[in-house]
């Protein structure tokens, strides 16, 4: 008889919260995995299933009894364990106890450390049957739920009421009491479709079983792809293309059994309202699909996933078809409302909302980032001007009716409200950009004033709530400061903008409310904008030596942080670049003890070895060749042309004595190592790529 058997375990509930589902899933496949490795159960593979109504993990050949182990535990040192006339002591009894034994039954342990009183055991491994129920108990209270809540009259704990739970260990029931419901073979089909009892027979049949009698496609990838096939082909039926967001497809399959998409309408005088208000009102309030035409423009139409085949699937497109319109209403009410005041002037409301506390008000946030903005573009030769105003105008549309109500929707509607009221167009699309990238591979600002706005909006915010001392904290980053961080860092350097990152600090922390101490600001946040880059450059495949030897040497321009940290890559992959690691860690090793200064440079007259000779004439050819390389920023030939040094600089090593007897020799060698060290280091300090 096999000593293994599948695995199926499933919890039904009421609708679960469709945003956490995902994670929820994840989290009970792991912890059960990782459960079953903790007491020793063998299994195979695992998959996990969610549906809006349960969550259920199926673990292939997992068996059925745990392996018989030796067990040891040692007790009291011997010292400890006897008294003066070798009688037991009262912490050698309470070992013995403890192990069911008498101390003469217990073993010695002597090692060159000690020797204590130990206890030696065989234990017979119990059945997966007795384990399972307490493990899966276990594994339920290792989801992460923000809220848990009690339902009917015990003390039992989900997030969500339970109603049923299955598990199955090969073709038998673990009958046992799980969050006080009797475990068994039966789950529940689909709500409306077969809101009954459903014997599951084994666990492989389960997905087969639930999906042809219970109308549940169980399994989320298959239910996703599902929905995102329907979706496009009801797409192209309407002569168009279905606009997918990765996020609400993700909810659309938590919140659905069984999908079905229908196709819906609307009014084409909607569409005078700008399509990002519409899109937001059908994604984020209705979870529908968008459809554009082949112009790319928004067509009337949007497409639903149902979580059930209707007899009369015209009803359930009236149905949704009714629900949308009051939201497009309010949308177009919105837009026709907020025309009848300039942006501009709604400036003033912004003086009576609360950006920060000690850092004062919307209004003087934007007054600030008005100023950053010039300064950013005066240095960028772009048009300060356009910089100052679209930043000047960069919050006004927070206090529109539309953005109150789709708060997502801000920095879109300045741009559409400034043009309306006759802005310039670049400052219009200023206001739309300031707020990219909004995420990790968000496209970023293109337009010199979105550019200039961006950065000041960030580095104002910074700034400020490092200089009130409420830096991130753990996962706790209310405003974001990662995010903006990253952003600044991005744009500068995607962007090939010549700034410097010390003096923008320095620049908004000179903006900053009176009573706002930020002496130590510029340190702590550069450091900390440091360690962002420091995980995007990892992101990217960069090593973290190589990071650390372009850190050494502070950079403050993240553009030029970039050329140096691509050239010490390239730099890495030469055949020289070991030599010249090891090297350059030598040398700076040897400066460190050195008793005297160094001095500037090296005397020719004072070169006696062949060797030393040679090096002084490679490193001087160095100089001529790699000044100019220095002077455009071009690191990545300088550090190919050093390459050349590793040859004369091995040979030094072999044959030359550095810390001679006779200082002046001594002193003069080690101002020679230290020229060609200090060639390296302006770019950087390749001896950290040393492991």
């Amino acid at each position: 008889m096999s000593k293994q058997r599948d695995l199926l375990f499933e919890i039904g509930t009421e609708e679960l919260p469709p945003r956490s589902l995902q994670r929820m899933r994840e989290a009970l496949h792991a912890a059960i995995d990782k459960l079953l490795d903790e007491n020793h159960l063998e299994h195979g593979a695992s998959h996990s299933f969610a549906t809006p109504r349960r969550l259920a993990v199926l673990v292939e050949k997992v068996a059925l009894q745990q392996p018989d182990r030796d067990v040891t535990r040692r007790g009291p040192a011997l010292n400890a364990a006897f008294d003066k006339d070798g009688k037991p002591t009262k912490p050698a009894e309470g070992f013995a106890r403890s192990c069911g034994v008498t101390v003469a039954e217990l073993d010695r342990l002597e090692t060159d450390k000690g020797a204590w009183l130990v206890y030696h055991a065989s234990e017979s491994g119990k059945s997966a049957v007795a384990i399972l129920p307490e493990l899966i108990e276990k594994a339920l209270q290792m989801i992460p739920v923000a809220r848990r809540m009690r339902w009917g009259g015990g003390d039992f704990e989900f997030v969500r009421p339970v109603h049923w739970i299955l598990l199955l260990l090969g073709n038998d029931p673990v009958h046992s009491q799980i969050l006080g419901l009797q475990a068994d073979r039966y789950t529940r089909g689909h709500r409306f479709h077969h809101d009954d009892r459903i014997a599951i027979s084994n666990p492989s049949a389960y997905v087969d079983t639930l999906e042809k009698t219970g109308h549940v496609l169980v399994d989320m990838e298959r239910r996703r792809d599902s929905i995102r096939t329907q979706v496009i082909e009801a797409g192209a039926a309407l002569g168009g293309t279905a606009q997918i967001d990765a996020d609400l497809l993700d909810e659309v399959t938590a919140l659905v059994e069984w999908p079905v998409a229908i196709t819906g309408s609307f009014e084409s005088r909607f569409l005078e309202v700008p399509a990002e208000a519409l899109i937001s009102s059908m994604q984020d309030h209705q979870k529908f699909f968008p459809v554009t035409g082949a112009d790319g423009k928004l067509m009337p139409n949007f497409i639903t996933v149902a979580n059930i085949a209707s007899s009369n699937p015209d009803k359930v497109r009236a149905g949704n078809e009714r629900v949308i319109r009051p939201r497009l209403e309010d949308a177009a009410f919105f837009w026709t409302q907020d025309h009848k005041i300039s942006l501009a002037s709604r400036s003033a409301r912004l003086d009576s909302m609360t950006f920060q506390q000690q850092l004062g008000s919307l209004g003087d946030k934007q007054r600030r980032v008005t100023e950053l903005s010039g300064y950013i573009a005066g240095l960028l030769g772009s048009d300060v001007q356009q910089a100052q105003r679209a930043a000047a105008l960069s919050k006004c549309d927070l206090v529109t009716s539309m953005v109150f109500e789709f708060p997502e929707l801000q920095g879109t509607m300045g741009y559409y409200y400034a043009l309306h009221d006759g802005e310039d167009p670049a400052v219009a699309m200023a206001l739309t950009e300031q707020y990219q990238p909004r995420h990790a591979g968000d496209e970023l600002p293109a337009s010199p004033a979105g550019q200039a706005l961006a950065i000041a909006e960030r580095i104002d915010t910074l700034t400020g709530i490092f200089a009130i001392g409420q830096p991130p904290s753990g996962d706790k980053d209310p405003f974001g400061l990662r995010r903006a961080a990253l952003g600044i860092m991005r744009i500068i350097i995607e962007g090939k903008l010549d700034l410097d990152l010390r003096d923008l600090i320095l620049q908004a922390s000179r903006l900053l409310p009176a009573g706002v101490q930020a002496s130590n600001v510029m340190d702590d946040l550069f450091a900390f904008m440091m360690e962002r880059l420091r995980n995007w450059y990892q992101d990217a495949g960069y090593e973290t030596p190589v990071f650390d030897a372009v850190l050494a040497r502070m950079p403050t321009q993240p553009l030029d942080f970039d050329s140096r940290i691509r050239a010490v890559r390239a730099f890495q992959s030469l055949p020289e670049a070991v030599s010249l690691a090891a090297a350059n860690k030598r040398i700076r090793n040897i400066l460190r003890k050195a008793q005297t200064p160094v001095l500037a440079r090296c005397n020719s007259k004072l070169l006696m070895e062949p060797a030393e000779i040679a090096l002084a004439e490679a490193v001087a050819a160095q100089q001529a060749a790699v000044q100019p390389l220095f002077e455009r920023h071009a690191y990545t030939a300088a550090l190919t042309q050093l390459a050349a040094l590793q040859a004369p600089v091995d040979h030094f090593f072999d044959n030359v004595m550095v810390m001679s007897e006779d200082a002046a020799l001594r002193d003069n060698r080690l101002a020679l190592l230290h020229s060609m060290s200090e060639l390296f280091l302006r770019v950087a300090d390749i001896s950290l790529l040393q492991n």
